[in-house]
């Protein structure tokens, strides 16, 4: 198979078996009878996110702009705190455990203090939304920092080269790889954190994201709208996840071997 045809089939083959099971959902809802308030089918879901646009896509653009702030963040804190912690090896002992802490403990545990803490709701969603992003981009950062070649440290130490120009000229690029799988990770949790926190923050009104559609869809037995939230979020997911690939690919495929393309 050749290169060209190759590529159209890995992009046809999913859209293919995706709509497969679409058809084979609606002719399962249709012999079964099963009412639409329990199981609509994707005509009824495609009707109610026509019909419920208006309600939705300012819902999406909320969460979405959540999401995407919350992981430049993340982004931001965990690759400058990633060069400070692997600067000293008693800076690293002395807070990373505090970044431990934090991961490990339940966001919604910790949102009602950051909901009374907050100056408003969006700020505490997007609180919710960075810790939740923030340590999977720290911790691979600190990996690929710590993961560097040690004959190519001490060449860099022969010719005289400084601390930062280690770490910009050999540190940085070697830790690449490390950082553009944390930030594919990154990106998907970070739109899980603005889920889950609008859960746990119960907020409503005009700047609600989808999280409430959802909440209000549910408690209205309007299922087909929760089908069609359901819909827009895994589409805000998988345009997230496109998104990061394709930034990693460009990064890496001219000189990283888990992105160079192999005749064998």
């Amino acid at each position: 198979m050749t290169g060209p045809t190759e590529t159209i089939a890995k992009i046809l083959v999913p859209i293919l078996v995706v709509c497969l099971l679409i058809v084979f959902w609606q002719v399962g809802v249709w012999v079964s009878g099963v009412p639409q308030y329990i199981l609509p089918g994707p005509i009824a879901v495609s009707g109610a996110l026509f019909k419920d646009w208006g309600t939705l896509s300012p819902a999406l653009w909320v969460t979405t702009k959540i999401t995407l702030m919350s992981l430049g963040l993340a982004l931001l804190g965990g690759v400058g705190i990633a060069v400070a912690l692997v600067q000293s090896k008693w800076i690293e002992i002395a807070f990373y455990p505090i970044t431990v802490i934090l991961q490990v403990t339940p966001i919604v545990a910790i949102a009602p203090l950051i909901l009374i803490y907050s100056p408003s709701t969006q700020v505490a969603l997007l609180i919710c939304a960075f810790l939740v992003a923030f340590f999977p981009i720290l911790s691979n950062m600190v990996q690929g920092l710590k993961s560097v070649d040690h004959n190519l440290l001490n060449l860099f130490e022969l010719y005289g080269a400084s601390r930062w120009q280690t770490l910009l000229y050999l540190k940085l690029p070697a830790s690449l790889p490390y950082f553009m799988t944390g930030l594919r990770i990154g990106g998907g949790l970070a739109l899980i954190a603005a889920v889950v926190a609008e859960f746990a923050a119960g907020s409503a009104g005009a700047g609600s994201g989808l999280a409430f559609r959802l909440l209000e869809a549910q408690f209205r037995l309007n299922i087909p709208r929760l089908f069609a939230a359901l819909f827009l979020l895994s589409c805000l997911g998988v345009v997230i996840f496109a998104i990061t690939s394709f930034i990693s690919w460009l990064a890496l495929h001219r000189w990283h071997e888990s992105s160079l393309k192999r005749e064998n």
